[in-house]
Parts: C-alpha cells; structure tokens; sequence
C-alpha cells in the first residue's frame, strides 16, 4: 500500500498495511530525515502512523514497537470482549538482568496457625538481606483490599485464590520473588495457579503440621470460635484441606518444638540458590 500523505515530506517512502512494514527507498532523491524527529505517515484509509527515529536518523524500533502491526486480532477472554494484548520491547529477561534474579512464585500453603506468614516474612527477609527483591501476599492482608468483596463461602474461595494467583504471576512477570501464602485448601485451585506460570515458576511450600499443633497455637482465637460453633466452613473443623503431594518444598513440624521460621526459610532460599533463581 502506497503512503498517501507525509508530514513532513518525505519522498521515496512506501509502506505496506497488509505486511506490516514501511519501506524507505528514496532512489536518486536524497532523503533528508532529521536524526531524533518524529514523522507522521498517513496510510489509505485515513489511517496514522508515528515513527520516531534515533539520533542516527534511523527508524527507533523500540520507540515505534506499535508501527504497522495489525491491530484488528481481537479476543473474547472471561467477560472482556474486543480486547487485545499490547506487547513492550522491555520483557522478563530483561527486567531479571536488572534485578539479577528470576522472577517466581513461592506458594505457600498450609493450616491456619502453621506458620505460613511467619516463614514468609522470614524468607522475605533473607532474601532482603542477599539485595534480591520479593514481595508478600498474605492471605489476610490481600482480604483488606484486593479481595474485600469475597467471603469465605466455596465459591469465593476459589475467586480469592485466583486472583493472588494472577497478582502473583504479575509479580514474577516483572522479575520479582513473589511470596504468597495462603491456607489455599484445594489441590485444583493451586494446580490452576501452577498452571498460569511457565514450567519451574510455581514453587509450591507446604507447611505439614497437623491440626492437632495448629490448633494448639490458634493465634487468632479462630479454632476457638469454629468449635464453638460460631464460624463456620473453618478448614481443618468443618471444611476439608487437601494436602499436596507434589509440593517442591515441604516444611514439618509434628509437635510443639518446630523449626524457627528462619531455619525453615533457610531451606526455601536453598532451594532458589540450587535451581538458579537468585541471579539472572
């Protein structure tokens, strides 16, 4: 498709819509491009591209990653119609040699009163203390914000577990360690958060402590009220919690004399160190 209209002129440019590329070819005429300008090219059917050129007067492949491509694959994902995915010159890998560390997500899953947010912290920490960056998403503290709009009823559940788990992928998409740890009782809701990350990404931490230890702590009071009676569908009381049987890290304590949250973190950055994910 031949461009129509230049500002400024710029002769001997063709382009094409269909292939998704612009063509500078200015035969005997000298193209006159001033280095680091921007250049609007009106294409047939009264469609506008902007490039931009680098100091060198060339096309900036980066400032103009959005240049002749086909803008009309549109999806249909969930509820969301007529929506499309913008990609960015500045992806994973390039955002983990910045950081240099690899991006992850350790899902940490365990009873209420097992630990899981005492050993986050403690992981987080260490990982601080090595200048790696993560972030924690706690069961609790998403519920203040993210996620105050859902009960505990089962079908809610399920929506608190997949959003973290989308929050959780953006968090390892942008080169981060991402700490999440919640009870998350059902194996298929961790296995659909395993699923959104590439293979080696979801790190699942089960915290194997009975119920008999967990509810002999009860930090929050909360197996008190559940055998009182007063909350109900409590998991490990009156609602199941499915173990892991491919958990990569599993972290026990069979009676009141466990582990300090440290030493049990100690094992978890371990295993980042043994599978590479502590430099880039």
């Amino acid at each position: 498709m031949n461009l129509i209209g230049v500002n400024p002129a710029l002769p001997g440019i063709s382009g094409s819509k269909k292939l998704g590329f612009f063509s500078f070819n200015g035969g005997n005429q000298p193209i006159n491009l001033k280095p680091g300008g921007v250049y609007q090219i009106k294409v047939a059917m009264d469609e506008k591209q902007t490039l931009k050129l680098d100091v060198q007067g060339k096309v900036d492949r980066f400032a103009n990653g959005h240049a002749g491509k086909n803008h009309s694959h549109l999806s249909t994902i969930g509820n969301s119609t007529n929506i499309k995915w913008h990609g960015c010159p500045v992806e994973k890998t390039d955002r983990q040699k910045l950081l240099q560390q690899r991006g992850c997500v350790i899902w940490i899953t365990g009873l209420s009163g097992s630990g899981k947010s005492s050993v986050a912290c403690a992981l987080s920490q260490m990982l601080y203390q090595r200048g790696k960056l993560s972030y924690i998403l706690d069961g609790d503290n998403v519920r203040h914000g993210l996620n105050r709009d859902l009960s505990f009823k089962a079908e809610d559940r399920v929506e608190n577990i997949r959003r973290v788990g989308e929050v959780a992928k953006l968090f390892a998409d942008s080169g981060f360690i991402c700490i999440a740890c919640l009870i998350s009782p059902y194996k298929r809701d961790r296995a659909a958060c395993r699923a959104m990350l590439p293979t080696g990404d979801f790190i699942e931490v089960f915290m194997d402590v009975p119920l008999r230890v967990c509810e002999g702590r009860d930090p929050k009071g909360l197996y008190k009220l559940a055998r009182a009676g007063k909350i109900k569908g409590f998991t490990g009381i009156d609602d199941p919690y499915e173990s892991p049987l491919d958990a990569e890290i599993v972290l026990q304590c069979n009676t009141g004399d466990c582990s300090t949250p440290r030493d049990m973190a100690e094992k978890v950055v371990s295993y980042l160190e043994e599978k590479g994910y502590l430099q880039a």
